[in-house]
């Protein structure tokens, strides 16, 4: 900081280094370029070690190579009732019970169904506006 004492120094909320510190030359970068020379060999050496039965080094090897892989879920079809949102959350539950949709796509149902029913309500309350100015302008 700038003061009367100390004149030279950056003005208060001023880097003293605005373009910052250069990328790579940190002790992590130094450590990544020794080892950089080391890999091919590390990587023969577990790869040996996996292929004579050490289960770590193949488990090693394996997660970083292959990802995990991700449960799917296949779509399901469901017939919903051409009633109310109500009857067809109910048709959602019931699949759900009765092992016909899993409960992660169950669930996205009734987010639908849910958004949906706010959807109504704003056409509902849409129209009804407009029913009320209509009658309104003609008075």
């Amino acid at each position: 900081m700038a003061t009367k004492l100390n004149p030279s120094r950056w003005q208060k909320g001023q880097s003293g280094n605005a373009a910052g510190k250069p990328k790579g030359t940190g002790r992590l970068q130094a450590m990544r370029d020794q080892l950089a020379n080391e890999v091919p060999a590390i990587l023969a050496a577990l790869c040996t070690m996996a292929k004579a039965g050490d289960a770590q080094a193949a488990r090693l090897i394996l997660e970083r190579v292959l990802p995990p892989l991700k449960p799917e879920e296949s779509p399901a079809p469901i017939a919903l009732p051409d009633g109310t949102l109500t009857a067809q959350g109910r048709a959602v539950l019931a699949a759900v019970a009765t092992g016909g949709l899993a409960p992660t796509q169950g669930a996205a149902l009734l987010g639908a169904i849910g958004t949906l029913a706010r959807v109504s309500e704003v056409d509902e309350l849409a129209q009804r506006i407009s029913a009320l100015e209509g009658k309104h302008a003609q008075h």
